[in-house]
C-alpha cells in the first residue's frame, strides 16, 4: 500500500467489482474517447462480471512482473473509496528497465490532485523497489486533462507517435512523455517534486 495524505494506492480486491463498475459506467463519456476497447458494449465490458477478468489479468501481470497495477482510493471522512486506477505496465527488465504508465480517474474527483499524486507514488515505487530506470507515458494530443497530469509532474515531451494506437474507431496519434530515475532522485523523488509544485501553486 502506498499513501500520501488522502490518496491511497493498493492492490485491487475482488470486492472492488461493484465500485469499479459504477465508476466506469458513470464515466463513459469522460473515459471512452481515450481508451482502447475490447469487443462488446461499454456497459458489458465494464460490468461487475467483467471485472473478474480485469482483476485476474492484473493479478497475473503483478505476479509475472509485467505490471504494477494499483487501485486509486480516496480517504475522506473516515471512509476509503475507489476513485481511479494507475498501472506501470509493459515492463521490460535487463538493460532496458522500463515501463509505461497508464491511469484514469473518476471525473467527480478530477482537478483535486488525486491522479498526479497517484502517478507520483507509482513512479517512485517503480524507480525504488520496482527497480526501473525509465517510465514512459503516451497520450493523445487532444487529451488535455491527461497531458496536464504529466506536465505538472515534469515529464519530458520526447516524441510524436503517428497513428500509434487504435482507439475510438481509428488509429490515433500520441505524444510520448518520459522520465528517468536520475531526473528525480536529487529532488527526493517524484512525489517530493509534486509537493513542491503544488505548494508553489498555492
Amino acid at each position: 500500500m502506498l499513501v500520501d495524505g488522502p490518496v491511497v494506492l493498493r492492490p485491487y480486491r475482488r470486492s472492488d467489482a461493484l465500485a469499479w463498475s459504477e465508476i466506469r459506467r458513470a464515466n463513459r463519456a469522460w473515459l471512452s474517447p481515450w481508451e482502447s476497447h475490447v469487443p462488446g458494449s461499454w456497459d458489458e465490458t465494464n460490468s461487475p462480471a467483467a471485472f473478474r477478468f480485469v482483476h485476474a489479468d492484473q493479478r497475473k501481470s503483478a505476479r509475472t512482473g509485467d505490471g504494477m497495477p494499483f487501485a486509486v482510493c480516496l480517504r475522506e471522512n473516515g471512509e476509503e473509496r475507489l476513485v481511479g486506477h494507475v498501472n506501470v505496465g509493459s515492463i521490460v527488465r535487463r538493460a532496458f528497465c522500463s515501463g509505461y504508465v497508464g491511469y484514469w480517474v473518476d471525473s467527480r474527483v478530477a482537478g483535486r490532485g488525486v491522479i498526479p499524486t497517484a502517478v507520483a507514488l507509482a513512479v517512485d515505487h517503480a524507480f525504488g523497489p520496482g527497480g526501473l530506470h525509465r517510465i514512459e507515458v503516451n497520450i493523445r494530443p487532444e487529451n488535455q486533462p491527461s497531458r496536464r497530469v504529466v506536465e505538472k509532474l515534469g515529464f519530458r515531451e520526447e516524441a510524436y507517435h503517428v497513428r500509434y494506437m487504435h482507439i475510438d474507431g481509428a488509429w490515433r496519434d500520441h505524444i510520448g512523455y518520459a522520465m528517468t530515475s536520475e531526473e528525480v532522485v536529487a529532488e527526493g523523488g517524484l512525489l517530493a517534486r509534486w509537493h513542491r509544485v503544488r505548494d508553489n501553486r498555492g
